[in-house]
């Protein structure tokens, strides 16, 4: 659906009225929109303004992975949700405190306006863009246009207290990831076989550099964040389980190319488990050094933390690897 004014041209609006009649048998039960009848003209008139289709989900969900950019609008490339209430609009661009940071809301990132099926977003850092909106085919998703930039942003939108926050953590568990200055073990199983990773104390995840994408310490436990030695750079890869989506596999490349290979779970917003599959040993490690994109006064700051797609990270990461697999002369 666009969101329209009222158009009183006799011309447009009877080929308008012959295409609506066709939409309407296939589609009585969702049209958003009233005809009226008078004895020269035909009105068209929307039933939801853009305001209330803005009002009817409390957080709407930026779905980077059906979105198609062109060129990055880097709020949008930021927010992880949005939200739309009484003229300012408010983003998380962080994970971890999802859903509580704001009440869930998030911050208070800028202001808004709405005309006809056009959205304005004046952003405190970024400027303003202007958005035509559409509705997709699910009922509770959106389409935000961009015509300067060509970029096409897929919201998806939920209640607060329905919003499945473990699916987002998932969904975006590199970012999650790299939201913490470093983790740190806290747990090692009794069971399973000693092996090297034992030692490990700390893993930092970072965005694909040019030698690799993670890092870990045999620091002893409890060491300043500021302080922790870093002894080895590698690879980190993240891949799905089949038939489930609230586990994923973390590969670490300490041997390779033969990798060391766990089933990561998401425990809370700053603990997570690994499961070596090798030797049958659980780890816990947790995050510390919270990176939290915002300044004192509570406005996001300006920080090059843009997401990308999976596509786009997989792509970075199979480059590294290639790249390795070449200076080793594998």
């Amino acid at each position: 659906m666009i969101y329209t004014r009222p158009i009183l041209n006799r011309t447009v609006m009877n080929t308008l009225k012959h295409l609506l009649v066709l939409a309407l048998v296939g589609s009585v039960a969702t049209s958003c929109y009233t005809e009226i009848n008078t004895d020269d003209d035909v009105f068209v008139t929307p039933l939801v303004t853009l305001d209330q289709r803005l009002d009817d989900y409390e957080v709407w969900y930026v779905d980077l992975n059906r979105s198609t950019t062109s060129n990055p609008i880097p709020f949008m490339q930021k927010a992880f949700t949005l939200s739309f209430l009484d003229g300012t609009f408010y983003a998380n661009n962080n994970i971890a405190g999802l859903g509580n940071n704001g009440d869930g809301f998030g911050l208070d990132v800028g202001f808004y306006g709405t005309f006809d099926d056009e959205l304005d977003l004046s952003h405190d850092l970024d400027g303003t863009y202007t958005f035509i909106v559409h509705d997709r085919n699910a009922i509770n998703e959106i389409e935000l246009y961009n015509p300067e930039t060509n970029s096409r942003y897929v919201l998806i939108g939920y209640q607060r207290d329905t919003f499945d926050y473990d699916l987002v953590f998932y969904d975006n568990i590199h970012y999650f990831l790299q939201e913490y200055e470093t983790w740190e073990k806290i747990f090692t199983s009794d069971t399973g076989e000693v092996n090297p990773f034992d030692e490990e104390n700390f893993l930092q995840f970072l965005p694909a550099g040019a030698n690799g994408n993670f890092r870990s310490s045999i620091d002893s436990f409890g060491t300043p964040v500021v302080e922790v030695v870093y002894d080895y750079e590698g690879i980190y890869d993240i891949d799905n389980i089949s038939g489930t989506v609230y586990q994923k596999t973390l590969t670490l490349d300490y041997n390779f190319p033969d990798n060391e290979v766990f089933e990561l779970t998401v425990i809370n917003d700053n603990t997570i488990e690994l499961y070596q599959y090798s030797t049958e040993t659980i780890y816990r490690f947790r995050g510390r050094g919270y990176i939290q994109f915002k300044t004192l006064n509570g406005k996001s700051q300006k920080v090059d933390k843009m997401r990308k797609s999976d596509a786009e990270i997989k792509k970075e990461i199979q480059a590294l690897i290639a790249k390795k697999k070449k200076a080793l002369k594998i």
